[in-house]
């Protein structure tokens, strides 16, 4: 409002003072004479100033049209000018309209409009780093994987564009299955851009896909590095390859880098069951019992795990019974009210020939947990105890129908593993491995054999069977045995040959 009021008051005051100035004028006498071309002209003072103010502005006018007619040749010469800056501003409004439109076309999956989009921007712009980009993005919704890789390719020749380009690439070999072409690329990407979080876990899967164990824990590192992973989680995978790379080198024969691998694995993450079994048969390869032992104690503490228990009874491979379950005495101790621990208990009472005490250890788990494993040792029990043969066939045949029990499972797609591995046989989630009972409706099945040499007097000490009866209870078993064969045809007759290899 103020300045409003300003602005005409200013105005106001400039008309006055160009009627007082006219007023002036008219009332001076005299005036003023001009002679040109043997002409003369008087003119009185008011008609001289409009005559100079006219001339004034014919000059700037003519001023003006030479400028005009001098940017015209320059722009027809192709000189930067004024008129080439306004058609320039038209293309690029022209351009950058198309290029957003087919940016919306692109969200909405419109290959073909987008690609359109795209070919009109790149036609005004001339920015190949924001249309090709656009195209390629197109190309592959339309399914047109031969145009999206031409451009793709196109993208790699500018500096700025070469990382997306890569990706692209990249990302289409790992559609098309061909993960070596994909692992090369991936490591160029991650090369051009290292904190790229996409690129870090592609890399990171295609290595451990093709079991480049170094490598993928340097690329672990890395995450760490640029924070893309928490400390913990980092510890916990890179224990995860190394127990992998500890594996390969085991297989390669090179036995004593495999044990200081596979101990640093144990270190790095102790809850890590395979890790520290392969830890402590290392100290126990070295003939260090006592950090075999002290090893797998830990490892039980932190989460019980039959595979523990296995390694725990080579330690000392031929005690006798009533030793091994002394000296078992310090897992058995921990996590009493644990599955594992009751079954391992179970199990030594049974190879101690002392089945009453072997119900005991089994408390409620035929009520809660009946799978095949503990419906397999309450058939042993029951067979120890002199129970009759319909007896133990009922629980055997229970067995056949029960679930399986804790598996390695994959947390991702539930896909049942038989033995540990860094990366899912299914959907290849890398460190997704759990030690559980899977889903019921993929437990069920014609299984349980394992654990039947249990029924002719066997030592079980970790869940595996060492043949040990004498050669009468050995006969009678096998012809009970045989009476099974005749019912169950065969299906039992593949656990009579489990029994004979075992």
């Amino acid at each position: 409002m103020l300045w409003s009021i300003t602005k005409i008051v200013v105005f106001i005051a400039l008309i006055a003072a160009a009627a007082y100035g006219a007023i002036v004028l008219l009332s001076l006498e005299g005036g003023v004479r001009i002679e040109m071309a043997g002409q003369e002209y008087n003119l009185t003072l008011l008609t001289a100033v409009i005559a100079l103010i006219l001339l004034v502005v014919a000059v700037w006018l003519a001023l003006k049209v030479v400028a005009f007619l001098v940017a015209l040749l320059k722009f027809i010469n192709g000189d930067e000018t004024a008129i080439s800056r306004y058609f320039n501003k038209n293309r690029q409004e022209k351009g950058y309209k198309a290029l957003a439109d087919g940016i919306l076309a692109l969200a909405s999956g419109e290959g073909d409009v987008a690609m359109a989009k795209a070919a009109k921007a790149d036609k005004y712009l001339n920015k190949p780093a924001l249309t090709n980009l656009i195209t390629a993005q197109a190309a592959e919704i339309k399914g047109d994987h031969k145009k999206a890789e031409e451009v793709y390719k196109k993208l790699l020749k500018n500096e700025k564009t070469r990382f997306v380009g890569v990706r692209g690439l990249m990302q289409q070999k790992l559609e098309a299955g061909d993960t070596q072409t994909a692992l090369k690329l991936a490591e160029t990407a991650f090369a051009l851009k290292p904190k790229h979080t996409e690129v870090q876990d592609a890399l990171l899967s295609l290595q451990a896909k093709n079991e480049d164990w170094s490598g993928a824990r340097g690329t672990l590192r890395a995450k760490l590095k640029h924070g893309a992973l928490p400390r913990d989680v980092h510890k916990r995978r890179d224990a995860v390859l190394a127990l992998s790379e500890a594996r390969g080198v085991w297989d390669d024969g090179n036995d004593i880098a495999a044990r200081e691998t596979a101990i640093e694995a144990n270190k790095m993450s102790p809850d890590l069951v395979p890790a520290a079994a392969m830890a402590a048969q290392s100290y126990i390869a070295q003939g260090s019992k006592r950090n075999a032992t002290r090893l797998i104690v830990k490892a039980w503490n932190a989460q019980p795990h039959p595979d523990l228990a296995a390694v725990f009874a080579e330690i000392e491979p031929d005690e006798t019974p009533a030793a091994r379950l002394k000296r078992f005495g310090k897992l058995l101790k921990l996590h009493s009210d644990h599955r594992e621990t009751k079954l391992l208990g179970a199990e030594l009472q049974i190879a101690a020939e002392d089945f009453p005490a072997a119900r005991r250890a089994m408390g409620d788990l035929v009520e809660t947990e009946p799978d095949t494993r503990i419906l397999t040792l309450m058939a042993a029990i029951e067979r120890g105890e002199g129970a009759d043969d319909a007896v133990v066939r009922a629980w055997l045949a229970r067995a056949l129908a029960a679930p399986r029990g804790p598996q390695w499972v994959c947390d991702s797609c539930q896909h049942i593993h038989t033995d540990w591995v860094p990366s899912c046989e299914n959907c290849e989630s890398f460190d997704t491995l759990s030690w559980r009972a899977p889903p019921v409706s993929a437990t069920t099945g014609p299984i349980g054999f394992e654990m039947l040499p249990l029924l002719v007097g066997g030592r079980a000490d970790t869940g595996e069977v060492h043949d040990e009866a004498d050669s009468d209870t050995g006969s009678d078993d096998i012809e009970d045995a045989e009476v099974l064969d005749a019912s169950e045809e065969g299906t039992d007759k593949t656990a009579a040959e489990d029994q004979n290899n075992k």
